[in-house]
């Protein structure tokens, strides 16, 4: 069998393992689309989890081409797809090369880039020939240092230029980074016909209970004083009290699922908390005309994850400079805010992360060119906080009040007329 010079350049599964969770993220853009689709998997092979995700994902009327890894001959893989029944092998086709396949909405490469720069580049140049309009190619490094040549700095460079997402599995070995690359541009109502993405930043408790890898990390840097405390003063009790403090700051960073309406002429809270005011305004940041702005005040007690309270598509995202105030006073106008942008179909709505009194620390995970589902998690806030929501004042009616509790990605706020 001869190799296309794409499947050539990747690492082989032996260098570095894709596993479970990072095969879930690595097909997420897949799973997410409820309309029909084609996907390509480049680098494929029937003991690694990147294959069953990807067939996990296929709706009826989707079709998957695969690639052999090079460890993988065509007709091993042609076996293996006919063992899983007919409803795969209907929508399952092996090629023997990448020569073979045709454009695809999604290109997943089921083997971590491993290589050069110069061979990442080459690998990436080979695949986005065979993406469709708008398409999304899906691709994993290394993220330890010295684990590559040169690929994942030029994957961190191309995500600059095309990355529509990029999530950090640290429960893999070794901890890869999975950028999703999209080199062409796409209409925003696409948004509204996708799903929440799947992130691997929420480490899961149960099935409906999540702590966001902010929270594990905060947990961690908690009980790692209390054991260095515990060492270094043996018969002090303080110790104690970053070992108590690790559990309710792992619960501060809690991410239940939410259910999110089905109406697609809601608008969702950005987040949980109380509704602080509901007013119509003018700012010239986000264009002429008059808006509707849904503000919500988090406590410390809050969920602090954000969602996006519409499907769009993220066209701009700035921080603006200020104080600390506390957020539920209106001096907080002025406190330290980052601005979120999105493009929908109802013309551009703005979600505000505002900092508080005790908040500093803002986190956005949705870049500029992403398309967000409604409800879907995009970032949170570190402690009290404020989250507003901005709408065309003409084409939106507000369904809540001042006082009113809201929940994030499940309480509608307004509705489009």
């Amino acid at each position: 069998m001869t190799q296309s010079p794409a499947v050539r350049s990747l690492g082989r599964f032996g260098e570095v393992r894709i596993g479970e969770r990072a095969a879930r993220t690595l097909t997420a853009e897949l799973a997410r689309c409820d309309d029909r689709k084609a996907a390509l998997l480049v680098g494929a092979a029937p003991d690694v989890p990147v294959l069953p995700a990807a067939i996990d994902a296929l709706l009826p009327g989707d079709s998957l081409t695969l690639v052999p890894a090079g460890s993988t001959s065509s007709a091993e893989l042609r076996q293996h797809v006919s063992t899983l029944g007919s409803w795969v092998a209907d929508r399952v086709r092996v090629v023997d090369t990448l020569a073979e396949a045709d454009a695809a909405d999604v290109v997943i490469v089921g083997e971590a880039l491993t290589g050069t720069g110069e061979e990442a580049r080459a690998t990436l140049d080979s695949l986005t020939k065979y993406l469709t309009e708008g398409g999304v190619l899906s691709v994993a490094t290394p993220a330890g240092p010295g684990r590559t040549s040169g690929a994942a700095a030029e994957l961190d460079r191309q995500g600059a230029l095309h990355g529509v997402g990029v999530d950090l599995v640290l429960r893999n070995q070794p901890p890869v980074r999975v950028h999703r690359l999209r080199f062409t541009p796409v209409s925003a109502a696409v948004a509204a016909r996708l799903a929440p993405a799947y992130r691997p930043s929420s480490v899961p408790l149960t099935r409906d209970m999540h702590i966001d890898s902010n929270g594990v990390a905060a947990a961690g840097i908690a009980l790692g004083l209390a054991a260095l405390a515990r060492v270094a003063r043996p018969k002090s009790k303080l110790w104690l009290v970053p070992a108590l403090a690790a559990a309710p700051v792992a619960a501060f960073f809690r991410d239940p699922e939410r259910d999110v309406p089905e109406d697609p002429s809601t608008v969702v809270a950005a987040a949980d908390g109380r509704v602080l005011s509901v007013q119509r305004l003018h700012d010239e940041r986000f264009g002429a005309g008059e808006w509707l702005r849904v503000a919500v005040f988090l406590s410390v007690l809050d969920v602090h994850v954000n969602r996006s309270p519409v499907a769009g598509k993220v066209v701009d995202y700035f921080v603006a400079d200020g104080g600390f105030a506390n957020a539920m006073k209106p001096a907080a106008e002025h406190n330290v805010a980052a601005y979120t942008v999105l493009e929908t179909e109802h013309g551009t709505v703005v979600v505000a992360q505002r900092t508080g009194l005790i908040a500093r620390r803002i986190v956005q995970r949705a870049p500029i060119g992403s398309l967000l589902a409604r409800g879907e998690r995009f970032g949170l806030i570190r402690f009290g906080s404020r989250t507003d929501v901005y709408l065309p004042a003409d084409a939106a009616d507000p369904l809540v009040g001042p006082g009113d509790r809201v929940i994030g990605g499940s309480s509608v706020i307004a509705r489009w007329r």
